[in-house]
């Protein structure tokens, strides 16, 4: 019999939520995923430290200015990394735009267009990356232009139903609906313990997946931030998970069956009428969870970006 992540990989894509190449080669995901964060644990790998001499060295020959080369370098080490995965999966790497621009259409796009051209230098087609955005209004507003310039895009960050409806209704490829962060949140505020099948991060992903198969929307739901292997097989049939290498190892070592929970609606029913910027605003606002997770989680991808920089300076300046 198949171990659990081979079953799982018959009925889900499998995407890798790492910056650990070697544990990409160790799974073989269709996709991968990196932020932030994954982007400077992948930094401190002393394999990788080629991947940075590199972006350093771009850096200096593209400006003078030391603040300039700090961002070229952080841009350069990303994409560098997106390369190396590249050349492993078949499929498609997400590379995050900086956190920091969130609240920035005009800026998320122009660091956008920046980041699929040192993919195509690099002989990458645009085909093959996702430019990943916090699901923030202007988050959303950015990947509706970039999609339209044939640019897909994955949001992430993603935590309400409001958050979700909006997505699809700028047309964006792919959304990150997160699993475990919802978890915390909930266990924290209730004091209670859930079962994977009541999970409240379980229920959101399968809401919106649910709703977006009614409504005939093309974008692709991939459940990402997981907390245990009974949060994903509870997402069996969602067209993507994005996991991480622990969890892949343990599903690895696992003979749990698998059975195809998610499943494609069978009548397709128009959907409503494009929200409004207002009406969502004020439905995300009516979410304390959505509104809690999504401050903090942009406040620790630009810590970590921060991190990642003072790293990059101490190198430029050394």
């Amino acid at each position: 019999m198949a171990n659990t992540l081979e079953q799982f990989k018959s009925i889900t894509t499998i995407v890798a939520d790492t910056g650990d190449i070697e544990a990409i080669k160790r799974y073989q995901p269709q996709d991968a995923t990196t932020n932030p964060s994954l982007i400077l644990k992948a930094a401190q790998i002393p394999e990788y430290s080629h991947l940075i001499d590199n972006a350093i060295a771009w850096a200096t020959s593209q400006s003078d200015d030391i603040a300039q080369q700090i961002e070229d370098a952080g841009d350069k080490l990303a994409v560098n990394i997106g390369l190396e995965i590249l050349k492993i999966v078949p499929g498609r790497i997400s590379t995050e735009v900086d956190a920091r621009l969130s609240f920035d259409k005009a800026g998320s796009i122009e660091k956008a267009h920046k980041l699929i051209k040192l993919y195509e230098e690099a002989g990458i087609d645009k085909s093959r990356i996702l430019i990943k955005l916090a699901s923030t209004w202007e988050g959303i507003c950015a990947a509706k232009e970039l999609e339209q310039e044939g640019i897909n895009c994955n949001l992430t960050l993603l935590f309400c139903f409001a958050q979700a409806r909006a997505c699809a209704e700028a047309g964006v490829y792919l959304i990150s609906p997160f699993v475990g962060r919802i978890l915390d949140w909930y266990k924290k505020d209730t004091g209670l313990d859930y079962s994977a099948s009541n999970d409240p991060g379980v229920v959101s992903v399968t809401s919106i997946y649910n709703y977006y198969k009614r409504h005939g929307f093309n974008t692709v739901v991939m459940g990402a931030s997981f907390r245990n292997t009974g949060e994903i097989i509870e997402l069996a049939g969602c067209d993507r998970l994005t996991i991480g290498p622990a969890l892949l190892e343990e599903m690895a070592n696992s003979d749990t069956p698998v059975i195809q929970k998610l499943k494609p609606a069978t009548e397709v029913v128009a959907p409503d009428v494009p929200m409004t910027e207002a009406e969502f605003r004020w439905e995300f606002n009516q979410d304390p969870m959505a509104v809690e997770k999504l401050a903090e989680g942009i406040r620790n991808f630009a810590i970590d970006q921060g991190k990642l920089e003072l790293m990059l300076k101490n190198q430029l300046q050394g």
